[in-house]
């Protein structure tokens, strides 16, 4: 697993997203990349909801056409609940990615607790030959200017 250095900022219109790190992870030739970001126009902190988007850019590096089929999530709120999230393709599409292809897409995310984190995994297919096989999305923070030092 690589992660790439810290590039924190601010992004989106007005400065209403918070930029986080960015996290990679290369399986069988097939990189993902995911950056989250807060969205506090879309918080309400009084009422204990916390969203974030994140850009994901799936990279082909190999040398086989790959289609993307499914996606698993597993989405950890603060309080260590965990929601499992399984569906086809991703943002209602199943991308085919040829060698030095790529795709991005973006979605979000809202959790009731001002911090969390994400993992997954793509399930993809070798189109010609059939073969299917996993590329793990890497795990990323969901964090907020609103969480607490405090343990609990």
């Amino acid at each position: 697993m690589s992660e790439n250095g810290p590039t924190s900022g601010r992004a989106g219109p007005g400065g209403k997203a918070r930029t986080r790190e960015d996290y990679a992870l290369t399986t069988r030739g097939v990189t993902v990349t995911v950056r989250s970001f807060f969205l506090a126009d879309q918080s309400r902190p009084d009422e204990n909801r916390f969203v974030w988007a994140y850009r994901v850019r799936i990279e082909n590096h190999g040398s086989d056409t790959v289609r993307l089929l499914r996606r698993t999530w597993q989405i950890t709120d603060a309080r260590g609940r965990t929601q499992h999230v399984h569906g086809p393709g991703v943002v209602g599409e199943q991308p085919v990615l040829g060698p030095g292809q790529s795709f991005e897409y973006t979605s979000g995310t809202p959790l009731d607790t001002p911090s969390g984190f994400m993992v997954g995994a793509y399930h993809m297919i070798v189109p010609v030959s059939g073969e299917k096989f996993d590329v793990a999305i890497p795990a990323f923070s969901l964090d907020s200017p609103h969480q607490s030092s405090r343990v609990h």
